[in-house]
């Protein structure tokens, strides 16, 4: 039994990462996992300072909900990101997020694992790579942390239109049945 963190970025009513991302969630949980759902929709999270204080702290100096996202994080064994991708990239609202993480590094952490969740409307697997990329650079700044795949939603736009793909809801859910 593994406890994973599933972080969803998306801000719009009727979202389509989220749909998917909630779909992880029963699959994770079918199969014995503790899995804690947050949304980033009502948390206030500023941008980085870059002061860099948290490098000697693990701590950052401003005060906001990052504090109790990052000490979630770091006691998971598994972290997904759920994003939209805008104009081929992740959501503002999580690379603002992984930004604000940076405490995290040189800590303590447990996670070991690290999976994407995004859904697109342009229907071509590319669409995802710079996303994909960013969370990579993340990824590789935490040692012994893989990050172990994607799921893409591609040609879902409109709201809660990932309903109608239902072998992506599925995909969904064998991914995270099978931590």
């Amino acid at each position: 039994m593994k406890r994973i963190i599933i972080i969803s970025s998306s801000l719009r009513a009727g979202s389509n990462s989220e749909i998917l991302a909630r779909s992880f969630e029963k699959g994770a949980t079918d199969s014995g996992n503790t899995v804690q759902y947050i949304s980033l929709k009502n948390k206030h999270i500023e941008f980085c300072k870059g002061c860099l204080a948290c490098q000697k702290n693990h701590r950052c100096v401003i005060k906001d909900d990052v504090e109790e996202i990052i000490n979630e994080v770091k006691k998971s064994d598994v972290v997904v990101f759920s994003t939209p991708i805008y104009y081929y990239e992740m959501s503002g609202l999580l690379k603002t997020l992984l930004d604000r993480m940076n405490p995290i590094y040189g800590s303590d952490y447990r996670f070991r694992e690290v999976y994407v969740i995004a859904t697109a409307a342009d229907e071509d697997n590319h669409a995802f790579d710079r996303a994909y990329n960013g969370i990579s650079g993340w990824v590789e700044c935490f040692e012994d942390v893989e990050l172990k795949g994607i799921i893409r939603g591609g040609g879902i736009s409109e709201p809660l239109e990932a309903n109608k793909h239902q072998d992506k809801i599925k995909e969904s859910y064998d991914l995270g049945r099978s931590i």
